[in-house]
């Protein structure tokens, strides 16, 4: 036949090149093995800065050992006196900071949102105070208010507050660009207002973030909470650091216990209330 190759000519071609399939190209191949190299560099120079002690190291365990065994069994004859009263003012210290930053965080989140407020120079002030609460650590934020208002619970509270600013703002602002333009594009053109348009467009659909965001900063708070009396900002925290400024270990169980027993059952509280209201 005219079209058929014979067996001489089939053994003429070239054999065709076998393709392999290979995942990443060699410039990305390249940046990841650059990016490991930054992280082991990274990893070795902070090794080197740290300058763990071998002794100390090996010394550890039978170090924890020996805690454990001073603070048991607790002595929880503590617990009434003076365990329980710290406890209750940590859950109000947890509990006002958050509403309070819930207050002062929704305007700035506003303010954030590019589709409610389209002003760029706004926008990136409102984004550098949420910056600038998220970057400052919690016992910072307290040892200044300790300065300004005394040691007490007043200087916890507003601590967690302005902590919790740039975390609640940064979520909710990202749920207000995030909403959807459809309802707020039929109420405009009705001629809603600035104000109805965010009661009736955007709010429903950024409230279940808006609460599920609460909730979770408030559990955030709880245990943050407990350790700002280590700087005197009241709560729990100032009863733990008395009992370990007197080695009083037993003591120090029943705080540990009490603090434990706190987290966990907010965790649970906050499980139930998302899974039932929101």
């Amino acid at each position: 036949m005219a079209g058929a190759a014979t067996p001489a000519a089939a053994a003429a071609q070239p054999p065709v090149a076998e393709r392999i399939w290979r995942r990443f190209s060699p410039a990305q191949r390249l940046a990841r093995f650059s990016v490991y190299l930054v992280i082991v560099a990274a990893i070795a120079a902070s090794v080197q800065s740290v300058e763990v002690i071998p002794e100390f190291l090996a010394d550890a365990p039978e170090q924890v050992v020996d805690l454990l065994t001073r603070m048991w069994p607790a002595d929880w004859a503590h617990y009434p006196d003076t365990v329980h009263d710290a406890l209750i003012e940590t859950l109000h210290i947890a509990t006002l900071g958050t509403l309070l930053s819930l207050v002062l965080a929704m305007p700035v989140g506003i303010l954030a949102a590019h589709n409610l407020v389209p002003s760029t120079p706004v926008n990136l002030i409102a984004k550098l105070i949420l910056v600038s609460s998220r970057s400052v650590n919690s016992l910072v934020w307290a040892l200044l208010f300790v300065g300004i208002f005394g040691p007490g619970a007043l200087a916890g509270t507003l601590a967690i507050a302005f902590r919790s600013i740039g975390f609640v703002g940064k979520l909710f602002g990202e749920a207000l660009e995030e909403a959807q333009r459809g309802p707020i594009e039929a109420l405009t053109a009705a001629g809603a207002p600035w104000m109805s348009r965010m009661t009736y467009g955007y709010w429903p659909q950024v409230s279940p973030a808006f609460w599920s965001i609460a909730l979770f900063r408030w559990d955030i708070n709880v245990r943050e909470s407990a350790v700002l009396g280590l700087v005197g900002a009241g709560g729990i925290g100032m009863v733990l650091d008395s009992a370990l400024n007197l080695f009083q270990w037993p003591r120090v169980a029943v705080v540990l216990i009490a603090i434990f027993a706190v987290v966990v059952v907010a965790e649970v509280v906050v499980t139930q209330v998302r899974r039932r209201v929101i």
